[in-house]
């Protein structure tokens, strides 16, 4: 069980997050006023002390705290860290991202008492407060003689404690998004002051448009939190740091990307060979913009260049490349720039379409401006950067790389940087990367099928196409419908064996048996709607697997039967795609039964 205190945007992205698991977790709230579905938790509201989070705790068998708070809800922070030292419980703050704004037109304050001695210094008249109403105590000092205006959430229960605090309704403004130059050129205030409220706070539109204006911007800094606490800034970080302290919270664990390990690695490198100091750890930013950490195995360094080497975890997805070597060379070089290469066990590219160019090391683009990124960050000069695998050359026979002409190695990859267990997605993005590799050798129709035993078949129909125009679905056909749509494959052929066809007719778009069962009431209809005989509808009500309709069915039925069921599946692919279809239904022989 779990505990989360939220009630922020980041409390929400926490319960979605937590959602993905099978553990249960408690959501809590200071006020009720916000509409939460938990499904995996039970939302509760109202104020805790330290006694009554202790309580909590215990009643609940609570073994983990997520603090998802607001940053300046500094008295819950403070209860959290002193409940949690007490019962030895682990905190993961999952913390906002806040944007870096060097502007010197930004007067920066510890608290709220300094921020009144600076903008009286100042000489500010008029103040346009962004700070929320639970801070109109707080800068009484000053409103109380000089003319502020507080912008506060259209809610009664904000209205009731402003007026608690003596504060008039009439300088009271409710909060509209991106309503701060709307209220600037209203009320022609001298400054603004706000809190380091992050980008969910809206803190970036706050500041610039205020200096925008030539208005004075004064911010309270956001407050420390403990340094016991676990700092995460998004969903990813979460997860990972909920697998790492419940691990059967989650029944499956993520991983990441060969990418992320390259850009780990290259990070590492660098570090050391420009300052001197070998970590054992190392963050890099995801393409979400997420900061991560990995563990960095070894490194070693020479006078001009260190290489560094990750261990890649892929979590529970059963990934060829988990538990791969993978080191990174980075070398001082008289160009400018990055340049890329691969050392042992990194393919090459011999193909167009994968967008990499031919004769290129296989480092996809994604993990490639993931290291730029980093790397450019801690140094402005030209290096060399050279990924290895150790053993990538024997595991690139598992993977897709043959298929779409990346030889002598694996390929670097990953467009998110995470491997989540048994990633749909990751198999959805390789059918794409074969996709765009047949167009780009000039494969005028791709032909799709489930499997290698389909395949062999289709390839019977279609000798002249290459290799590369043959394509496996698995389960997904919706997904790779919508691919060749996306893509504009002029010509699509999909190969389906009975299995498949029979789900697909009925609409189902992800045929994976886990999923979806024979239905035999919808093949029951089909027959009949069809004229089917008597014989027919009773195979069909005792059949166990549809295979048996190929040999069971009579051959005047098997005429009506087959050709509609072909038709249905079509009409479904046809509603996703729009170019030149063709459908074909092929027997466990591998015969080409009937074709639209």
């Amino acid at each position: 069980m779990i505990l989360v205190f939220g009630g922020t945007t980041e409390g929400r992205l926490a319960i979605k997050t937590l959602d993905e698991g099978e553990g249960k977790y408690i959501y809590s709230t200071l006020g009720n006023s916000q509409q939460v579905e938990c499904g995996h938790g039970v939302h509760i509201s109202g104020a805790m002390t330290e006694s009554v989070m202790m309580d909590v705790c215990r009643d609940n068998g609570i073994r983990l705290i997520v603090d998802a708070a607001h940053p300046f809800a500094i008295n819950l922070h403070r209860t959290i860290h002193a409940v949690a030292q007490k019962l030895g419980l682990p905190v993961i703050r999952l913390e906002r991202s806040y944007p870096e704004i060097n502007n010197p037109g930004i007067i920066w304050c510890d608290d709220y008492e300094s921020a009144v001695n600076a903008m009286a210094m100042a000489n500010v008249t008029r103040l346009l407060a962004l700070t929320g109403v639970q801070t109109i105590p707080k800068l009484r000092g000053f409103w109380e003689i000089h003319d502020t205006w507080f912008r506060v959430l259209d809610r009664n229960e904000s209205v009731e404690k402003a007026e608690k605090f003596g504060f008039p309704f009439d300088r009271l403004s409710f909060y509209e998004e991106g309503d701060t130059d709307r209220l600037i050129d209203e009320l022609k205030p001298d400054a603004i002051i706000t809190k380091e409220s992050g980008r969910s706070g809206g803190f970036e539109e706050k500041v610039t448009t205020a200096l925008a204006k030539n208005v004075k911007v004064f911010v309270v800094r956001r407050p420390e939190l403990p340094d016991s606490f676990i700092t995460v800034d998004g969903r990813h970080g979460l997860r990972m740091a909920v697998e790492r302290h419940l691990p059967e919270f989650y029944p499956l664990h993520t991983g990441f990307t060969t990418g992320s390990c390259a850009t780990a690695a290259a990070k590492a490198a660098l570090w050391s060979l420009i300052k001197g100091e070998t970590p054992d750890e190392i963050s890099f930013r995801i393409p979400e913009g997420e900061t991560m950490r990995m563990k960095i195995e070894s490194v070693e360094v020479s006078d001009s260049s260190a290489s560094a080497t990750v261990i890649k975890d892929a979590g529970d997805d059963p990934d060829v490349t988990d538990k791969s070597r993978i080191t990174v060379n980075v070398a001082f070089a008289d160009h400018e720039g990055i340049i890329f290469k691969g050392g042992a066990g990194v393919g090459t590219v011999t193909l167009p379409g994968v967008g990499v160019a031919v004769g290129e090391p296989a480092i996809n683009p994604v993990p490639r401006s993931m290291m730029e990124r980093e790397l450019s960050e801690l140094y402005s000069g030209g290096i060399y950067v050279t990924v290895s695998v150790e053993g990538g050359e024997e595991l690139a026979v598992k993977t897709f790389n043959p298929r779409i002409g990346v030889t002598g190695g694996i390929s670097i990859i990953g467009t998110t940087g995470i491997v989540r267990p048994f990633s749909h997605e990751a198999f959805i993005e390789a059918i794409r990367r074969e996709m765009e590799v047949a167009l780009a050798i000039g494969s005028q129709r791709i032909v799709v099928n489930s499997g290698g035993k389909s395949e062999r078949y289709m390839k019977g129909i279609y000798p002249e196409l290459p290799s590369q125009a043959f394509i496996h679905y698995g389960n997904a056909i919706g997904d790779t419908m919508q691919l060749a749509e996306d893509l504009n494959v002029p010509r699509l052929t999909i190969g389906l064996m009975l299995g498949k066809a029979v789900k697909l007719a009925e609409g189902h778009l992800d045929t994976h048996s886990h999923k979806i069962t024979l239905n035999r009431a919808f093949l029951s209809q089909v027959a009949r709607d069809n004229n089917c005989s008597a014989t027919a509808l009773e195979l069909i009500a005792k059949m166990n697997m549809s295979r048996e309709l190929w040999k069971g069915l009579p051959l005047e039925d098997a005429c009506r039967f087959f050709p509609a069921l072909l038709k249905l599946c079509y009409n479904h692919c046809s509603r996703i795609y729009h170019g030149e279809f063709e459908a074909v239904l092929i027997d466990d022989d591998g015969i080409i039964r009937y074709r639209i």
